[in-house]
């Protein structure tokens, strides 16, 4: 009969050694438990610093030490007061000590204390040899020394340096007089060496009450990974019912891993899910997926996977992929647990070779999106890009003239669609070459700067459209502009002095003129191509574009001014604003879609980071639009600490005929142990919640637990769901319950 196997989440599933960590999940070292809140231990109070930490032990001479010594024949000793008796690391003290010389036996009685390099302990009373060296105690308390865990045992055996032997065993890394929790077993076996401890029937104790019982148990002492389940997670919302998952963690080799992941939906079905990592001296990466054989509630298969990659070639080269798949388009929308996940709209996946050096970048590969909402007909999803070569390059020419040439090839394909009628749509498909070769001058000094380029950029393709009649027309368009941009800026710096604190001021002046004569390019096709989403930077890009398909046409100036407040002592920035706006000279004539633009000038575009104090911060971003005497966007955003970990977050967000929001969440610490958790995020367009969330959280020495009930979206046409989560961290051990860190530290800025 095969035994069950428990390995206690969290020390056990972590990587002592960097070298052995593998990458991208909770495996990985992180931050040790917080152990403030404890009292000191007692057990502590004797413990001797200094004792030698190498060698070995059974090579080591034997020191006797005591107040008073008594023989008779000198093959008996009775040593009293202060009695001692080391070898190497290991210590003995007691009141009184007997050693009999022939058989290097001794016995310890009154206030016996013990300590070696990784367990100090206390007993009634203690029995041993030092040829072998070991040792029985009785009556005995412990305190591990290489990480947190204490507790009583009626008797404890000292086999060897590494190994010890315990019988009706208490442990916990609580205060010893006040354990929260507890494992209690008939007997534990501590194997330093190996970092593990097995014992029979154990038992889990949440203060009285007994959670877990396993006839057999296998846990870590320390930070090496260990084979075993993991602590399970498990939560409840309307849209599934009860969520629970049972991991299981294989630690295969030093540089690879697996953990597989059963999970029950209680309305929809058994999933299973496992996740494989690696690392090896020139790669790193993860493969996981999931796959839920019937959705009971959806009648399908559902499931995703995901699979990371980065190689180092050698030299200037690498190879690096993330590929993500699902099932369905509303996989997100029923397992997602995120606002993030749930507004995924395209999943993305790419694999790359790349190379770079000096003056130079170059990279092959391809691009695929998978459309995840179910709002999104299919005509809508990307083109595929395979293959996608770039190639960057950049050299200096003569004095501080300097040479370039930004070059892209990539082929487009996609596959036909039914539109809303019924009819089969295929697409344009094909090749496009785009290459920008530039010659620019960049002259700075410690307060200016004037940096001239001059370009021009031609693109050419090569397309394919399948007509009605199932001939297919070919065509070769091309598109050939000179660009030209002219960015001159002034920084001028001043020391001042506020609220008792000196600062350096900095006022920095920018112009940026920009001329790309007007291109017909209403012929190109619309591979890859949006308009960027318009804010500070652009005002001094060449193209508000993204892709090639389209080269904006400009007669531009843009004007800017930026201000910095520099704190003198540290260098820390305290405060940025900024301002600008573009004056156009001719009318906007290129678009995507829509007329030509006729405006004299863009939005004012202005920008404020305030933060003079580490416990307050303010953000404000604001678009003004002067061609309509309206506000296109709006963002501001008030962050508050106070009460040491304690946060407050207030923010607005606008833009115009899209979305107007109020997000407010906050961390509030009520006392050194107690902590409320909240967020209110709202939608003012649509009149609804987008997330609301309130909890509870408690803290002690050597348990964390927290509440949360949970209302979001759980789709983009506006179903919500309500959920539910009890998560309970067991420090040095592990957590219980639904994992709510990730979602808690997206929602609420500041959360620790």
């Amino acid at each position: 009969m095969q035994a069950t196997v428990l390995c206690l989440y969290g020390a056990g599933a972590h990587a002592a050694n960097p070298a052995a960590c593998l990458p991208g999940s909770d495996q990985c070292p992180r931050k040790s438990d917080d152990f403030s809140l404890c009292r000191p231990n007692a057990l502590l109070a004797f413990y001797v610093p200094g004792l030698p930490t190498t060698g070995v032990r059974e090579e080591a001479d034997t020191d006797f030490g005591a107040d008073r010594f008594q023989t008779a024949d000198q093959t008996k000793y009775l040593l009293q007061g202060n009695a001692r008796v080391q070898r190497l690391d290991q210590l003995i003290r007691a009141d009184e000590l007997t050693y009999w010389t022939e058989t290097t036996a001794w016995v310890a009685q009154g206030n016996v204390r013990y300590q070696d390099r990784g367990m100090l302990l206390s007993a009634d009373k203690a029995q041993g040899k030092t040829t072998p060296n070991t040792a029985i105690l009785d009556g005995v308390r412990f305190q591990l020394l290489s990480s947190r865990g204490n507790g009583q045992a009626s008797q404890a055996e000292l086999v060897d340096d590494d190994n010890a032997r315990m019988k009706m065993v208490r442990f916990s890394t609580c205060d010893p007089d006040q354990p929260s929790w507890e494992i209690r077993a008939d007997d534990l076996a501590i194997d330093q060496a190996a970092g593990i401890a097995t014992g029979h029937d154990a038992t889990l104790r949440i203060g009285d009450v007994p959670v877990l019982w396993l006839p057999y148990v296998r846990f870590p002492t320390d930070d090496r990974r260990q084979s075993g389940f993991l602590y399970p997670s498990f939560g409840f919302n309307g849209n599934s019912g009860l969520d629970f998952t049972l991991p299981y963690y294989l630690n295969l080799a030093e540089n690879y891993d697996m953990t597989l992941y059963p999970r029950l939906v209680t309305q929809r079905g058994f999933m299973a899910g496992a996740e494989f990592r690696y690392l090896t001296e020139r790669s790193r990466g993860q493969i996981d997926g999931a796959w839920l054989p019937n959705d009971r509630r959806a009648d399908r298969e559902r499931g995703q996977w995901h699979f990371d990659n980065f190689t180092s070639l050698g030299g200037n080269w690498n190879f690096a992929a993330n590929i993500n798949g699902v099932s369905d388009k509303r996989y997100f929308e029923d397992f997602g647990d995120s606002l993030s996940a749930i507004s995924t709209s395209l999943l993305p996946s790419s694999a790359y070779l790349n190379g770079r050096g000096r003056g130079w970048s170059f990279a092959v590969g391809g691009d695929k999106y998978q459309i995840t909402d179910p709002s999104l007909p299919d005509q809508f999803e990307p083109y595929m890009r395979l293959p996608r070569m770039t190639f960057d390059g950049d050299i200096a020419l003569a004095g501080r003239l300097r040479g370039g040439v930004k070059s892209e090839f990539v082929a487009f394909d996609k596959d036909c669609f039914e539109d809303g009628g019924g009819n089969r749509v295929c697409p344009t498909t094909g090749q496009r070459l785009d290459l920008y070769p530039y010659l620019s001058l960049p002259l700075e000094g410690a307060s200016w700067f004037i940096r001239p380029e001059f370009g021009v950029r031609h693109t050419r393709y090569d397309v394919e459209t399948e007509q009605a009649n199932g001939n297919t027309l070919g065509a070769t368009p091309q598109r050939t502009t000179p660009i030209g941009s002219l960015d001159m800026g002034l920084i001028f710096e001043r020391d001042t002095n506020l609220f008792g604190k000196g600062y350096t001021q900095t006022l920095e002046p920018r112009l940026f003129y920009l001329n790309v004569p007007y291109r017909n390019q209403n012929d190109l096709p619309v591979f890859d191509t949006q308009l960027l989403t318009f804010d500070f930077p652009q005002l001094f890009t060449t193209n508000r574009y993204t892709g090639a398909d389209r080269q904006m046409d400009a007669n531009n100036l843009t004007a800017a001014v930026t201000t910095r407040l520099l704190e003198t002592a540290t260098g820390a920035e305290r405060l940025s604003a900024s301002l600008g706006q573009i004056r156009y000279f001719e009318d906007q004539r290129v678009q995507l879609y829509g007329a030509p633009t006729r405006y004299s000038g863009s939005a004012y575009v202005a920008e404020l980071d305030v933060h003079l104090t580490d416990r307050w911060r303010l953000k404000v971003a604001d678009q003004w639009n002067p061609n309509g005497d309206q506000t296109d966007l709006s963002a501001i955003s008030v962050q508050r600490r106070f009460l040491g970990d304690g946060v407050l977050n207030l923010s607005y967000r606008y833009r115009r005929d899209f979305l107007e929001q109020t997000d407010i969440s906050a961390l509030i610490p009520l006392n050194e142990k107690w902590r409320l958790i909240g967020r209110w995020n709202y939608s003012l367009r649509d009149r609804k919640p987008l997330e609301n969330l309130v909890g509870i959280e408690r803290d002690s020495c050597c348990v964390v637990w927290r509440l949360l009930a949970r209302h979001y979206l759980r789709s983009a046409s506006g179903k919500a769901n309500d959920a539910l989560y009890f998560e309970m961290e067991l420090k040095g051990l592990g957590a219980i319950g639904q994992k709510t860190g990730d979602f808690l530290r997206r929602g609420i800025l500041g959360y620790q």
